[in-house]
């Protein structure tokens, strides 16, 4: 019997740092991070009922100071959720240029597409964010990749109306 209940408080107690680790992310509470990473270092990568993991959370919400934390940490940053989106493309979308060349820096995977064939780069030129979108082709982004619908980043910075973004991607504005 008491082994159970020391088996009960290990899994109950290793599933509330689970979910402390993706509310101190999403508040960018790196002090708190840092206490959960070091009762329990497995949560570092591990992913909340969204597919989010602490550094997708931290990215997306724009906290610098918790994503460079968690990356010295060694999270993941080609980490999924479950519409397959990479906090590459979190900030991309957003414009949150700091994060996105703290996270190609690290490795990112540039062309990594998401269930819809999006990739980091359509995101950054559907919404405009030519500093990221320069940055990604500086680094060797793919900019011919095309979505499940067949738009290219180019195609969709000319639905946008986005000039800069079409100019960076080799077409005079229209």
């Amino acid at each position: 019997m008491k082994k159970l209940a020391i088996v009960l408080f290990l899994v109950f107690t290793g599933s509330l740092q689970a979910q402390t680790i993706f509310e101190a992310a999403r508040a960018g509470n790196t002090a708190e991070l840092e206490t959960l990473l070091k009762a329990n270092k497995e949560v570092l990568n591990s992913a909340d009922n969204k597919g989010f993991t602490p550094l997708i959370l931290a990215s997306y919400n724009n906290h610098v100071e918790t994503v460079v934390y968690l990356l010295k940490k060694g999270a993941s940053v080609n980490e999924k959720d479950l519409s397959g989106n990479n906090a590459l493309m979190g900030v991309c979308f957003k414009g949150y240029f700091e994060i996105a060349k703290l996270l190609i820096d690290n490795g990112a995977n540039l062309d990594q597409q998401n269930y819809n064939n999006a990739t980091a780069l359509i995101y950054a030129s559907t919404f405009g964010h030519a500093d990221i979108v320069d940055y990604l082709l500086k680094k060797g982004a793919n900019k011919d990749i095309k979505d499940s619908r067949g738009n290219t980043a180019l195609k969709h910075a000319i639905m946008q109306e986005n000039e800069d973004v079409m100019k960076l991607l080799s077409i005079k504005s229209l």
